[in-house]
């Protein structure tokens, strides 16, 4: 190996453990907050739709990939296939015809009713081996990831 990168290693031994630390956490944590939508047939990209529909109401499209962090084109499918199962119902904006809402039918918000307790549940679950004063640690350690 060479010099400059053994040193550059060394000198940043803290910076990159706690990146590998960081990325087994989420490995670690994923399947639990996948766990519920799998079991009730969902992927996890549609109890993400499911979810945001319930907890923020109708939105146009483009708000919901952004509130959801998604890409477009995965979503242009998944809507499209949630739309077909009757889960959620697309009508056009009146104000611009190129934009679209979103919102859940009966049916969607019956199936999200029915998986997101088995998510908390999952989410409790994995999150039990903190202390409460450490979940707050965390959430305002966290926090600072959203200036990058």
């Amino acid at each position: 190996m060479k010099q400059y990168l053994k040193e550059k290693i060394s000198d940043n031994q803290l910076d990159l453990k706690t990146a590998i630390v960081l990325n087994k956490a989420i490995r670690t944590f994923k399947p639990y907050e996948a766990k519920a939508a799998k079991e009730h047939g969902l992927t996890p990209t549609q109890f993400s739709v499911l979810e945001t529909l319930y907890s923020k109401g109708e939105l146009r499209i483009q708000d919901l990939i952004e509130k959801m962090l998604a890409t477009s084109g995965n979503m242009t499918v998944v809507i499209r296939n949630m739309v077909r199962d009757g889960w959620i119902s697309r009508t056009c904006d009146p104000k611009d015809r190129r934009s679209f809402f979103l919102k859940l039918t009966p049916a969607g918000r019956r199936k999200i009713e029915e998986v997101l307790p088995d998510h908390i549940d999952s989410i409790v679950e994995a999150l039990s081996i903190l202390e409460d004063g450490e979940k707050e640690d965390l959430i305002q350690i966290l926090k600072k990831f959203k200036n990058l």
